[in-house]
């Protein structure tokens, strides 16, 4: 059973901030949050007042890609993809915990793995990170095994995961011939005890299912990202 973000952190604030491990690593925590929203509905105002203000930098997903996914989309010009190896870390994970020496340390060690890892019924897959283009915050695309689990309820599980969501509000979107699901919502931090806006769209392929994440290292951030996040959903194709 995979052990949940919100334990991971309470981990972590016990072992003398691991912080530093964080920041290294891909995932969920790194997007912890530092401004107090007014709203969660202002997000939605800020993307349709400015989302065509962002080009295109190629597409995701195909085959010989960055990322190669179920499904493929367009990134913001700049924003540059990277795909997320979780076999590496369970096999490392598993490895470290026969006979190390330390077997608490390997614990938390595969918490924090499982914790950046997955969330929900779903696993990181890639990462596209906003950094080169000014920004600070990533979109995340999480994928999980085929079955007859429905977007909705994809999407309700992996915010469900995040301990400290809020505020949820749901809606049902169409692209490229998928029909979709979105969420916006409010993330508290339970170290820095701050709020700041969060989104994500899910889908459902044949390969399974597919959730591209936004999050930002806080609101301002958050908002400034929604062009490329809106791209992403726009152009969202299965493959």
């Amino acid at each position: 059973m995979l052990v949940g973000a919100g334990r991971v952190r309470r981990r972590l604030a016990q072992v003398a901030l691991l912080a530093g491990v964080l920041t290294g690593c891909s995932g969920v925590a790194e997007d912890d949050g530092t401004k107090t929203p007014a709203s969660a509905s202002a997000s939605a105002d800020a993307a349709s007042d400015s989302d065509t203000a962002v080009k295109s930098g190629g597409t995701i997903g195909a085959a010989g890609s960055a990322c190669e996914l179920p499904v493929t989309f367009d990134i913001a010009e700049d924003w540059e993809a990277e795909a997320i190896d979780t076999g590496a870390a369970e096999d490392k994970g598993a490895a470290g915990g026969e006979g190390s020496g330390d077997s608490e340390k390997d614990e938390l060690a595969q918490e924090i793995a499982d914790a950046l890892l997955y969330q929900g019924p779903v696993a990181a897959a890639c990462e596209v990170d906003a950094k080169p283009a000014g920004n600070i915050g990533f979109l995340r695309v999480w994928t999980g095994k085929p079955g007859d689990v429905d977007a909705r309820t994809v999407l309700e599980a992996f915010v469900a995961a995040e301990n400290g969501a809020s505020k949820e509000k749901y809606s049902t979107f169409k692209a490229g011939g998928l029909a979709g699901v979105e969420v916006k919502y409010l993330y508290t931090s339970e170290l820095l005890e701050e709020t700041k806006e969060e989104a994500a769209i899910a889908v459902t392929t044949e390969k399974g299912p597919v959730v591209i994440h936004l999050g930002g290292m806080d609101t301002d951030e958050h908002r400034a990202m929604l062009p490329a996040y809106e791209l992403a959903k726009r152009t969202l194709r299965a493959v």
